[in-house]
């Protein structure tokens, strides 16, 4: 055989190895792809688009926000100081919150997703496109529904929470651990950046708008504050004008009292030198005039 057959069958033994391996590994570890991101690790690593998540991987989100999508349309989007850790359960993946807030949404088609935050696990309901948020604050998990059902579950009871509604669960116990699975056999801990050969689908688009519509929901809070402040401020500056406009207005009634009076008391003493034979010593001013 020659030299060029042998490298040609290299080659092809080599790229049939590739192609039985990813969908395997798709179908094992892979949880979705990095769909954008801003001021965001995992796995230790910067966060780049289309970097594939894969079950044990861990998200750090500082002063940013992270959007992963996956499989079936569903996404979930990481707020700020959010920490949480993907795994594969079954058909469905489960996302452990350790501090922060994820926004998740989920077709009505979608597989299973979770998100457990200590002894509370939060799932959209089977047969609803879903839209909500998770978030852990002060000792309690705060769930909001706003469209569709979430079912909130904690020590074997369960609880629907409907469009528009949200419930807070108080959390008895630490915070979940983060997961430390070392990476399946025969894949390596550097992550792969090409979310198609995953069949995680095309992202991209609705990854985008996903990070935007987070990085909005980020700053939503700080806008309404501040919002809040300028009508504090335009409110006293209101109230500051209208003082001074009362306070400009006794003034002037003031300084024209000021002028008749003295106006009087002018045209008094040119009638006293009048009645002396004198000349009158007052001339009044160009819009006042003696009686």
């Amino acid at each position: 055989m020659s030299t060029r057959r042998m490298v040609q069958g290299m080659v092809v033994g080599i790229a049939m190895m590739v192609a039985a391996w990813i969908p395997a590994m798709a179908g094992s570890a892979a949880i979705g792809s990095l769909a954008g991101s801003r001021n965001a690790t995992l796995a230790g690593q910067a966060a780049i688009a289309n970097t594939t998540v894969f079950s044990g991987d861990t998200l750090h989100v500082r002063e940013g926000v992270a959007v992963v999508a996956m499989e079936a349309g569903s996404r979930m989007v990481f707020g700020r100081q959010t920490e949480a850790s993907f795994l594969k359960e079954g058909d469905g993946v489960a996302v452990l919150l350790g501090s922060g807030d994820v926004s998740l949404y989920h077709p009505a088609a979608g597989r299973g997703m979770a998100v457990k935050a200590g002894e509370v696990s939060v799932e959209p309901a089977a047969g609803y496109k879903t839209l909500g948020e998770v978030a852990m604050l002060g000792g309690s998990v705060v769930v909001t529904t706003k469209e569709g059902l979430l079912k909130v579950e904690r020590g074997g009871a369960t609880e629907q929470v409907a469009a528009g509604k949200t419930v807070t669960v108080p959390l008895t116990t630490a915070r979940a651990p983060m997961p430390t699975a070392p990476p399946p056999a025969g894949i390596s801990g550097a992550h792969i950046t090409t979310a198609t050969a995953l069949g995680v689908g095309s992202v991209a688009a609705g990854g985008l708008a996903a990070v935007l519509s987070g990085i909005s929901m980020s700053r939503a809070g700080d806008a309404n504050s501040s919002a809040s402040k300028a009508n504090s401020t335009a409110s006293i500056a209101a109230s500051n004008a209208a003082a001074a406009t009362s306070a400009a207005n006794a003034a002037t009634s003031a300084a024209n009292a000021a002028n008749s009076t003295a106006n009087s008391v002018g045209c008094a003493l040119n009638n006293f030198a009048n009645s002396q034979g004198k000349v009158s010593p007052y001339m009044p001013p160009a819009s006042m005039t003696c009686p």
